[in-house]
Parts: structure tokens; sequence; C-alpha cells
């Protein structure tokens, strides 16, 4: 049972709904109106959130949670209201409400949900490569919370799936850069494109083009040693790719195999044992 329906489900055992009236001071005639009981509101959350009217049961919630702070009510009513601000797209208000669940309830069973939140709120966000990735640095390092700190729960997975394609995504840009650089001739500014998605992204689907423009533009650079190495190590991890026959072909044109420096930084990156 997930943490949404164990919360339905708590408020479905019959919580009584008291409602307290005020009284007129006899002295001064000012009326006082105590605030609602904590459980009353939060089943009226729950009634708007199941009628769809996602905004208003948001508001209920974090009615509760500032009546009635620190109780119990409280700690349903932030996980609620976190999950309805997800439900309507207002993100920041779900990071702020879901950090501060998970920092206010640390072992709760729904810690994981909510750091899951935090994570899902960014990843929503990623936007394409052609611009900045802050989106999807945050979502890869929410995700990679949920995995961290709670391997075994039920978000593990699919945080595990989304940490991969926020790399993936990451790597993307910082390719698309690399070419841009290259196509330019501005080979330093290539080559640090291409070293960071070797060094950081290894599991993504860029790796195989990023080793094969290191060949490229270690060439260009005059740097044979380091461009051989590259290629090297692509025919030994990937010998069927068709970017190390773009890479083999790009060294034989000016005369060269590949071939392992086993001091280079790219056989380092990749701690395996390359044949020379």
């Amino acid at each position: 049972m997930n943490m949404i329906s164990r919360l339905f489900l708590v408020a479905g055992l019959g919580l009584a709904v008291a409602a307290c009236a005020s009284k007129a001071d006899d002295y001064n005639q000012l009326a006082f109106e105590e605030p609602d009981p904590a459980d009353a509101t939060y089943n009226e959350g729950l009634s708007l959130l199941n009628a769809g009217r996602i905004g208003k049961a948001a508001d209920k919630f974090q009615e509760v949670d500032k009546a009635h702070p620190y109780s119990d009510w409280a700690r349903r009513s932030l996980i609620m209201s976190a999950y309805s601000s997800y439900k309507t797209g207002d993100y920041d208000t779900t990071v702020t409400s879901a950090r501060r669940f998970v920092s206010l309830y640390p072992t709760s069973p729904d810690a994981a949900y909510a750091q899951y939140l935090i994570g899902e709120s960014y990843f929503r966000q990623i936007p394409d490569i052609t611009r900045d990735q802050e989106m999807s640095a945050r979502a890869l390092r929410a995700m990679d919370e949920v995995v961290k700190k709670y391997p075994e729960s039920e978000y593990a997975d699919d945080a595990r799936r989304k940490t991969q394609v926020a790399r993936d995504q990451i790597a993307g840009q910082e390719m698309m850069v690399g070419r841009y650089y290259l196509e330019r001739k501005n080979f330093s500014g290539a080559l640090n494109r291409f070293k960071t998605v070797v060094n950081k992204y290894q599991t993504t689907r860029h790796i195989e083009e990023a080793l094969m423009r290191l060949v490229e533009t270690y060439l260009a650079m005059g740097i044979v040693s380091e461009a051989q190495t590259a290629a090297a190590v692509l025919g030994h991890n990937y010998p069927d790719s068709e970017w190390y026959k773009d890479a083999y072909a790009l060294l034989d044109t000016g005369g060269y195999k590949p071939e392992r420096n086993a001091g280079s930084w790219i056989s380092r990156a990749f701690g395996a044992v390359i044949p020379g």
C-alpha cells in the first residue's frame, strides 16, 4: 500500500469530528472562536482532494499544519500538502513542504515518499539539452538521495531510472557544447566537455561518442598517444560500436592504430585492463 492510500485509510477509520463552540466574554463582549479540531480539518482536506478540488485541499492541510504544529495531524497534513502542491504543478511549494517533512520526520515511513516528491518536482522541470541543466542536476541529487537513504522503499527503483535519465540529459548537453567548440576549433573547450562525460557519465548513451570525439580532438591538437588510447578504450569496451569504426578510420588516415597508454587519464577513468 502506498503512502497516499495509507493516509486515506487512516482518515476512513471513523475519526471523530468535534466542533468547539466559542463563548462570549461576559466582561468585554469579545467573541473568541477556537480553531477547528485538527482531525476535522484534515478530513475536510481529504474530502476536497477526493472531489478534485486540490488547491482547496492544500489550503486545509496547510491550515492543520499551522494551527497544530508538531502534532501527528500536522505530520500527516504536511505530507498531504506536499502531495497536493505536486498535483497542481506547484513544484516550488512541493519541494519546500517535502524538505520540511524530511527534516522534521526523518524516521517516518513517509520520509521516502517526501524525498521522492522532491526529486519528482525537479524531474518534471527538466528542459531539453539546449537549455541550462540545473533542474537535471537537482533531480539527480534528489533521486540519488532516495536510492541511498531508502533503497528498500517502493520508490527506489523509479528513482534509479530517473537518475539515469537525468545523467543522460546532463551528458547530452556536455556533448552538444563540446561539439560546438570542436566545430569552431576551440579544442581545449571541447576537450574539457568530452572529459567530463568520460569521467562522470560513463553509464550514459553518450559515452561512445565522447571517446570518439576525444580521438578527433586529440588528433587535432597533435596529441597522438591520447587519441590512440581513447580509440583503444572505445574498441575494448564497445567493439561493435559505429563510433569505434569512425575512430579507427580517423586514426588510420594518419597512419596510426589504437594503442593503450597505461598512464593516460582515459585508461585510469575506465579502470580496465586494455590490450596494448
